[in-house]
C-alpha cells in the first residue's frame, strides 16, 4: 500500500504531458511529501477537455451501519471487481491520472523500525502517473485544527502485486504506474475491459531506490 509520493516539476510540464487542455491547480509548489488526507494535483476528464486540478487524496469508506471503518480514508485501489469501486473504474469521466515523481514504501527488514524508501524512474526523478478515479463528496475533510467542511473533490488510485524493483523492500503490493502515453490514453479512455488490463506491476528495471530513510523526497 502505497501512502507516501511526491510531485516535484512544474504543472506547465504537468499538463503538457497528460494533455490537459486546463490548468485549475493554482500556483502549485513542489510537493515532495504527500500524505493521504492532503491535496494533490490530479488531471481528470471533463466535458471540455482534460483539466488539471487539486483533490484531496483518499475517498471516504462506505458507510455500512453498525461498523466502524478501519481506515479514515481509502487511497488505494486494489479489488477492481468491488462493488464500491466498479462504478468509477467503468467510467471513463471518473478516471484521472495523478501525477507522481517517486513514491515511498516501509521497509521492514532491517529491524523493528519502518525505514521509508523512496523508488523512482531515476534520479533525475522523471514524471510517471498513477492510474487513478476521483469523484466529489460533501463532507468534512481536513483537521481538527484545520477543518474543511462542504464540497470536495477526492482521488484514490490503483494498486496491483509488488514488481520486482519493490518486493525485496516491500513485498505486499506497487501502485498501477503509467509509464508512457499509450497506457495513459487506454487509462483515460478505454472501456474498462481493456483498462483494466493495466492493472500489473511495472516490469523489471523500470524502477529503482533513489532515497532512504526520509519521510520526505527532498533530493
Amino acid at each position: 500500500m502505497c501512502n507516501l509520493y511526491s510531485v516535484k516539476v512544474g504543472q506547465k510540464h504537468i499538463a503538457d504531458t497528460a494533455g490537459a487542455v486546463r490548468d485549475r491547480a493554482g500556483n502549485m509548489p513542489p510537493l515532495p511529501a504527500i500524505f493521504p488526507n492532503r491535496r494533490a494535483p490530479i488531471v481528470r476528464n471533463t466535458p471540455e477537455g482534460r483539466e488539471l486540478t487539486m483533490a484531496l487524496w483518499g475517498f471516504p469508506p462506505p458507510n455500512i451501519p453498525g461498523s466502524k471503518p478501519k481506515n479514515p480514508y481509502l487511497t488505494n485501489v486494489r479489488k477492481t471487481d468491488s462493488k464500491f469501486w466498479l462504478p468509477y473504474l467503468t467510467k471513463v469521466e471518473q478516471r484521472c491520472i495523478v501525477p507522481v515523481t517517486s513514491f515511498a514504501e516501509p521497509d521492514n527488514n532491517q529491524g523493528p523500525r519502518s525505514i521509508w524508501t523512496w523508488f523512482a524512474q531515476g534520479e533525475s526523478r522523471p514524471l510517471m502517473f498513477f492510474a487513478g478515479i476521483w469523484r466529489e463528496w460533501q463532507g468534512d475533510r481536513g483537521t481538527k485544527a484545520n477543518p474543511l467542511p462542504g464540497k470536495h473533490l477526492v482521488f484514490s488510485f490503483l494498486t496491483t502485486d509488488a514488481s520486482p524493483d519493490v518486493a525485496p523492500i516491500h513485498p505486499d503490493a506497487t501502485p498501477v504506474l503509467l509509464l508512457d502515453e499509450k497506457a495513459r490514453e487506454t487509462w483515460m479512455g478505454a472501456p474498462w475491459k481493456v483498462a483494466g488490463e493495466l492493472q500489473k506491476p511495472p516490469p523489471a528495471g523500470a524502477l529503482r531506490v533513489v532515497l532512504r530513510d526520509t519521510k520526505e523526497d527532498m533530493a
